[in-house]
Parts: C-alpha cells; structure tokens; sequence
C-alpha cells in the first residue's frame, strides 16, 4: 500500500541561518579552505570545497583552470576526447589536482574513463554520475571501479536518502552526491513527481555519510551565495553548482546577440539540446528531463567566484565560524516564510 510520510521536509528557501556572537573582527579572518581524507581512497583533499557541476556548458577546462587559481574544484563533463584531455594535462599541469574524470555507468564510459585515467595518472577523482542512484546496477558499477581504481576518489549519485548514501559508500564510494530535481535547469520533478527538498535531504544525508567517515556533496538548488553557505551548514562537505557559474566566458557554447542582449544557452543533461548533441535525439523509452535557457551573459567568471566567496565567509562572521568546517556546528536555522523583501523584484 502507499503512504505518505508526514515528518516536515524543507527547501534552502524555507530557512535562514541565525546570527550569533563573534569574535570575528572581520571576514578576511575566516579560513574556507578544508581539508578532508576520505574513507576508501585514502586520499586527502585540500582547497575550498565548491565544486563546478559536469554539465556540458559550465564543466569545461576553461572554467577548471579559474577554479584552481582560488582552490576550488571542476568536475570535468564527459564528452572531451582523450586527445583533449592530454593537451589539457600538458597545458595545465597545476590543474589535475583540481578536476575529476566525468563517466555514465555503461561499459563505454568505463573504457573512455580508463583510458583518460591511464594516459593521465595525475588524475585522482572520478564523478560516476547518473541521474538515478538507486538502480542495482549503479551500485554494482561503483564496486567495478572502486575495484579497478582502489587508489582513486570516487564521487557517486545522485540520490537523496541515508539508506543509499550508506550503500554506496559500502560499495566504495567516497563522496555522495545528493540532490533529485532540485536543478534550475531539470525537469525531473515536472516529469516524473519524484524528488526531495534539498536542505532536508543534505541534513538527513550528510548524518548517514559521516557516521561512515564518507562525505557528501549538495548538488543542486543554490541560487546566490546564502543557498550555498546553508548547504554548508546543513553539513554539505562539498556544494556543487552549476546554474550559479553559467553565462560565463568559461562556460562552453557562443555569446549570441538577442534583442540587444548578449546570451548564452545554458542546459540540463538530460535535456532535448543534449540528448541531440550527445546522443542524436531522445530515445523513445524516455522524457527530455532538462530545459534549455538563454543566460544574460556575464564575462569572466572571476566576479562571481568572489561573489560566493565573499558571502560564504560573511555567513561564517555573523554565527562566529572562523573556519568553514566550524559553520555546521555554529548553525542554527530558522523556518521562515519569506526570504526577501522582493518591493523592488
């Protein structure tokens, strides 16, 4: 029989985080490096723990070699070529410690995977991404690579419940990935009805994957600065972003002149534009589960890299975090019923 559970489940929007003493003197003081070891790799991780979403438009090498210049990270999408690969390597040495090998879960994204990993040995991170973490088969994929890269970190989903964050993690994942629909550019929700509010679903995660030693990863759902520094304290190890870096110089696609504006298309993997791209059109098994949109276009990445900085580490000053791994144990949130003054839209 169905049920429904009734327990309260929240969105970034339905809270806001409550200010608190500090002995902060200023937001240059607060430290947003982390670092972190993860349970199967054994590798240990250092630099600011935003990562660029493996989208065609925003997980590029251009916007990988900015992101490494502040320490943060790219999750490389997966249609570059292995030639593109090993320039890139040549090119940018510094970034490979930065970067993560995108891969599906069928046996050719595990051989164009393997080969990018032999050619590049550099490289420590692979993203096993799908768009749904619960198949058996996911789950028996990530033993085949944990088995045939044991030394690598393994990011794994997405999925948005404990007991498949603990699965994957058993089956030698590192980092999960949580986040169903919460995208501004997927559709799945509309599509399908299934999903899960995003701040709820890293809160509940997050507690599964650290009584393992795992971390996660809110993908999804950050719309400015303040979505992102709650994910953090909800108890995100890592937030990913990809609707906030798009509309960049960095961002794959040409700047197109619409009406006197200047746009750039920016779209959902699962979307009609990438389905034609990638995979010459949708099957018909299955529902386009993106959107495409034209994003104003807004230069060098840069400014809002500072933008999401700068916010995060005025969130640590007002609840006195003067680390970014101290803000989920300063958090305290609060339910709201409006976020803005929105007078002025």
């Amino acid at each position: 029989m169905p049920r429904i559970e009734t327990d309260l489940k929240l969105d970034f929007k339905d809270v806001l985080l409550r200010p608190k003493r500090s002995s902060l003197k200023s937001r240059a003081e607060v430290d947003l490096e982390c670092s972190y070891t993860f349970r199967n790799s054994k590798q240990t991780y250092k630099g600011i723990p935003i990562i660029v979403a493996n989208m065609d438009t925003v997980g590029t090498f251009e916007m990988a070699a900015m992101m490494t210049h502040h320490a943060m990270f790219t999750a490389i999408h997966k249609h570059y070529s292995l030639e593109d690969w090993k320039a890139f390597a040549s090119d940018h040495p510094e970034c490979l410690e930065h970067v993560a090998v995108s891969s599906g879960s069928g046996q050719s994204d595990l051989e164009r995977m393997s080969g990018i990993l032999e050619a590049v040995p550099q490289i420590k991170y692979i993203c096993l991404d799908v768009a749904n973490g619960y198949s058996e088969h996911f789950v028996a994929f990530v033993k085949e690579v944990r088995a045939k890269f044991p030394n690598h970190t393994i990011m794994a989903g997405n999925v948005v419940t404990g007991e498949m964050v603990e699965e994957l993690i058993l089956s030698g994942a590192d980092i999960i990935k949580v986040g169903i629909g919460p995208g501004s550019v997927c559709t799945t929700r509309h599509k399908t009805g299934v999903g899960y509010p995003q701040f709820s679903a890293v809160i509940e995660c997050a507690d599964s994957a650290h009584g393992l030693k795992g971390h996660i990863i809110s993908d999804g759902g950050c719309v400015c600065p303040g979505d992102v520094a709650k994910a953090f304290g909800a108890g995100a190890d890592f937030v990913m972003l990809g609707g906030m870096f798009s509309g960049h110089t960095e961002c794959a696609g040409e700047v197109i002149e619409k009406n006197g504006r200047k746009v750039k298309l920016f779209y959902g993997m699962s979307s009609d534009t990438a389905m034609k791209k990638h995979a010459g059109g949708v099957a018909e098994y299955r529902a386009s589960e993106g959107k495409t949109v034209e994003v104003p276009f807004r230069g060098s990445v840069e400014n809002t890299i500072l933008d999401i900085l700068g916010g995060l580490r005025s969130t640590c000053t007002y609840v006195g975090a003067a680390r970014l791994r101290e803000l989920p144990r300063r958090a305290t949130f609060i339910r709201v019923t409006q976020q803005h003054n929105t007078v002025f839209g």
